[in-house]
């Protein structure tokens, strides 16, 4: 039986999200902004949290935990680089270890750059990643704790995964992300039609998460650093592609359309 999921937005423009394995009946929550949204989504499925996921310290994503955590008695999982910041962890990760949630077993990746320890959660079976606040919709996270070419450097490594990756981000940035993207990159039709259809889901009132990994590595131009035609756009012809996300990322960083 496939996972379920789903999608619940938190705060202003924050994402938990819900793994549930209906074969065992365990059940995971990636990261959580406030408790009442999650605790309110499960009584609704009628069921039982098991685990708590971790993508990093901040506490827009770990400071409903805590309450989570007494309420269900949770199994709390968080990178081991963050582990003075994660409350309540109980499960301190590295790149690679194994996740399991009832049948449902993924590893963690080590995916630097917004954070020093930000970890992702793939599912590779489930064709399921948990990017948090590494690899959004249409952009990437702000290098708030490394240098830009660390994050691309994540970036790169999750850009080489199967294209068929269904992506789960922690937040609801696409509408803003899609205006720089095509101030960037104006003339890519994938891009276009992304940013059509995520004003529509937006205009439904329906999350614009997950996105497929192809169609990201298509219209992200943050997953395109390495293009030389990015470059070109850009005008920074010859840099290497560190540089190049450094400024793109620079350039979001200011925009303001």
């Amino acid at each position: 039986m496939p996972a379920e999921i789903r999608i619940i937005p938190c705060l202003e423009d924050n994402y938990a999200v819900l793994l549930h394995d209906p074969v065992t009946e365990a059940t995971a929550v990636v990261d959580v902004p406030e408790p009442t949204p999650v605790i309110a989504a499960l009584e609704k499925e009628g069921w039982n949290l098991t685990h708590i996921l971790v993508t990093h310290h901040h506490q827009d994503h770990v400071q409903g935990v805590p309450a989570l955590k007494a309420r269900y008695g949770a199994t709390v999982v968080g990178p081991k680089a963050e582990a003075d910041s994660i409350p309540g962890l109980d499960v301190a990760v590295v790149d690679g270890d194994p996740v399991a949630v009832g049948s449902l077993v993924g590893r963690v990746l080590e995916t630097p750059g917004h954070t020093a320890g930000h970890v992702s959660y793939l599912f590779e079976a489930e064709r399921l990643l948990f990017a948090g606040d590494t690899l959004f919709t249409l952009g990437c996270g702000r290098p708030l704790e490394c240098d830009p070419p660390v994050l691309w450097a994540s970036l790169q490594r999750l850009k080489a995964l199967p294209g068929d990756l269904q992506v789960y981000s922690g937040h609801e940035y696409t509408l803003a992300n899609a205006r720089f993207a095509l101030s960037v990159d104006p003339d890519n039709a994938a891009l276009k039609d992304q940013a059509a259809a995520a004003q529509d889901k937006r205009a439904r009132g329906a999350p614009t998460i997950p996105s497929a990994m192809e169609d990201e590595l298509a219209a992200n131009p943050f997953l395109r650093a390495d293009d030389p035609a990015m470059a070109e756009m850009l005008g920074v012809d010859g840099a290497d592609p560190g540089a190049v996300f450094t400024e793109l990322r620079a350039r979001k960083s200011a925009f303001r359309g």
